[in-house]
């Protein structure tokens, strides 16, 4: 007999955790989406309004102490809860903000819930995969840009209906709850099967106290942890430069009209959200290792070919293999990192966040010292190089995806 969907262990977790995942990526564009009322009610200048936006970025930079440390005392499922709530709250107090100050303390913790939440609910996709040899990470990313999507809907609603930011939040932050509880009864325990096992063997007798390794100590990094924090910041720069830079190089580059430069935004984003849906299927088949490296290597190639090509056209088929081809770097870089631990798995994700913030600058830098089709000649060298790092890195073997069919 067939296990209905609403009863399979699997698929509870995966939309427990996509809840997560949807939660991350509509709290970020829900607040982003309003920067320019936030930015009248403040009466915020453009500078203000930059520092304002690197505040959020900077709390989720610096947050890997304090990520490393919850996430050893609290454990992944606990830290998600709390975190994503507490992200709810914060819009509110955005919202209500009585000035510039207030909003900046308020952007920085929200940068730092950001780093606790991405963490702890990217350990949960990765032990959801190593508990039912599935995958699942891609699709799981793939929530998250369907979570920005949901929230530019409801801004252009809200905008709409009312000029009220503290109205769009309030409905933004009880949306928000609600995604929390839906997320609160399929979440997984604390430690996988693996963690469980290796806990039995220190407590069997015989074990001596100073055999026992101290997991709630931070370690030095190893070697294949600093790979794949190079992989990752590659191909955060890589992604966020993209969505910040290519209607700008349309425009002012390739000549395009101002019709069509905003193309660019769309080609990059559907391609990655296509890309993730299929990539669990490209993992199972070949592995994170061949993904990764082929993947960043289309992305890179087709970038550069498109550079010196020059015009719209080339350029929006560039676009289109760096969509496709980045995709899926960060689910597999994120759920390796997983299984060498916690505190991996959060320098990782905190390098990736810091690409995220220094990519868009970095690529602004080069383009004022010569011009902009060098900053993307840059963004193409960013994904090659991602490449590069990958082959460095040890992959354990994609789980087996199993067809739906076998369940029983």
């Amino acid at each position: 007999m067939r296990v209905s969907r609403l009863h399979d262990p699997f698929r509870r977790g995966q939309l427990a955790i996509a809840a997560l995942f949807l939660s991350l990526g509509f709290q970020y564009a829900t607040w982003a989406a309003r920067i320019p009322a936030i930015k009248a009610d403040l009466d915020l200048s453009a500078a203000e309004v930059g520092v304002l936006l690197m505040a959020a970025g900077i709390g989720a930079a610096v947050s890997f102490p304090a990520v490393a440390w919850l996430m050893r005392h609290l454990g992944s499922r606990r830290l998600a809860l709390l975190s994503q709530l507490g992200l709810a709250l914060l819009l509110l107090a955005l919202a209500a903000a009585p000035g510039y100050p207030a909003a900046l303390l308020v952007m920085c913790a929200d940068g730092v819930l950001v780093g606790c939440l991405n963490v702890a609910m990217n350990a949960q996709g990765a032990a959801l995969e190593t508990r039912h040899a599935r995958n699942t990470m891609a699709k799981l990313h793939a929530t998250f840009s369907a979570g920005s999507l949901l929230a530019a809907l409801l801004a252009s609603a809200m905008t709409a209906a009312t000029g009220s930011v503290a109205a769009h939040f309030g409905v933004a932050a009880a949306l928000l709850a609600a995604l929390g509880v839906c997320a609160r009864t399929g979440l997984l325990d604390e430690n996988t099967p693996s963690e469980q096992a290796e806990q039995a063997d220190r407590a069997a007798p015989g074990t001596s106290a100073e055999a026992k390794p101290d997991r709630r100590r931070w370690t030095v990094p190893s070697r294949l942890t600093l790979w794949m924090c190079c992989a990752m910041v590659f191909g955060t720069v890589a992604e966020g430069a993209m969505n910040d830079w290519s209607a700008l190089y349309l425009e002012d580059v390739a000549e395009a009209s101002a019709r069509l430069a905003p193309l660019g935004i769309a080609v990059v984003s559907g391609m990655m959200v296509v890309a993730r849906l299929f990539a669990d299927g490209w993992r199972g088949r070949w592995g994170d290792g061949r993904v990764v490296l082929l993947g960043s290597a289309v992305a890179g190639g087709g970038l550069a070919a498109a550079l010196v090509s020059g015009g719209v056209a080339p350029a929006l088929a560039g676009f289109a293999c760096m969509g496709l081809g980045i995709a899926a770097v960060t689910p597999c870089v994120y759920a390796a990192a997983a299984r060498q631990g916690s505190d991996a798995l959060t320098l990782v994700a905190a390098m990736g966040t810091t690409g995220l913030l220094a990519g868009p600058p970095l690529i602004g830098f080069i383009a004022g010292a010569s011009n902009l089709a060098w900053g993307m000649g840059a963004v193409a060298a960013s994904a090659v190089a991602v490449s590069l790092c990958s082959t460095r890195i040890r992959w354990t073997p994609a789980p087996v995806v199993r067809s739906e069919a076998t369940h029983a």
